[in-house]
């Protein structure tokens, strides 16, 4: 049991709550990225206990960092909600040069197909009927809402092990991120076991399609992954929308470059294993 990985995936669940970094980033950046995608798919070969040895720890640390500070971002949503947008927005530009160098699309930016497949992705998120802003609460627990409570945790899996975009960012923008961060405050377990297996069965289902769009179409897929990213800020620029007024503009000015700083730092600084 690799119970060094407990603080390894406390960063990695710090990094899932906040819309920004995405936890598959920060898993790049601690050099486990691989290991990760690698004991992800081994989970039912023969090898599996090694598997959940590695894995065991880096999902106790990310459960303690998720509990840890979703009462945290509540709370700042709640009272300070335009300029903890404006931080996440920070977040995502800052992690874009990352995104670039550890895809190979610097060498290949002018590369036709590719700009193409960035263009389709930044228009295509901004098609999409997403709010943004998070949605509002929903306290509805009908069965219907389960179900999209599961597939809300399905979808944001996928999210979980890509570098470049956060789980919690894609709850932010189909409108679940403040029904289950409130779930999670509240301690609701239903909420959480449900979230949790869509989570659970979205990373086992979605690891292996992306190892396999990773392998054969890398440039193509991370072309359409930084067109999302960069779409899904004009997105929340638009929805976050201008400052109150003074205080608020400079408030959210700072923390902007706050977030934009520390996207740049993560992307210069790697842990060794």
């Amino acid at each position: 049991m690799k119970w060094r990985n407990v603080y390894r995936g406390f960063f990695i669940g710090t990094s899932d709550i906040v819309p920004g970094v995405s936890g598959g980033t920060i898993a790049v950046l601690l050099g486990i990225y691989d290991q990760l995608i690698a004991a992800i798919t081994g989970l039912f070969s023969k090898e599996w206990k090694k598997h959940i040895g590695f894995l065991l720890p880096l999902v106790i640390g990310a459960g303690l960092a998720i509990f840890s500070f979703s009462h945290l971002m509540e709370w700042l949503l709640t009272y300070h909600g335009r300029a903890t947008f404006y931080f996440f927005i920070g977040l995502i530009l800052g992690s874009l040069p990352f995104l670039f160098k550890e895809s190979g699309l610097q060498q290949n930016i002018g590369n036709k197909k590719y700009v193409i497949i960035l263009i389709v992705g930044i228009v295509l998120i901004n098609l999409l009927p997403l709010d943004p802003t998070g949605g509002s609460i929903i306290d509805e627990r009908s069965f219907s809402m389960y179900v999209i409570l599961f597939f809300s945790g399905f979808l944001a899996s996928a999210a979980m092990i890509l570098p470049g975009i956060s789980g919690s960012f894609v709850l932010l923008v189909i409108g679940m991120y403040h029904t289950i961060i409130q779930a999670l405050t509240e301690i609701e377990i239903p909420v959480i076991i449900v979230v949790s297996a869509g989570i659970a069965i979205g990373i086992l289902t979605m690891s292996k399609i992306i190892h396999y769009f990773f392998n054969k179409f890398r440039l193509e897929t991370y072309a359409l992954i930084i067109g999302l990213v960069i779409g899904s800020v004009i997105l929340i620029a638009r929805k976050a929308g201008y400052a109150a007024g003074v205080g608020e503009f400079i408030l959210s000015l700072i923390v902007f470059f706050i977030g934009l700083m520390v996207a740049m730092v993560l992307g210069t600084v790697k842990t060794p294993e």
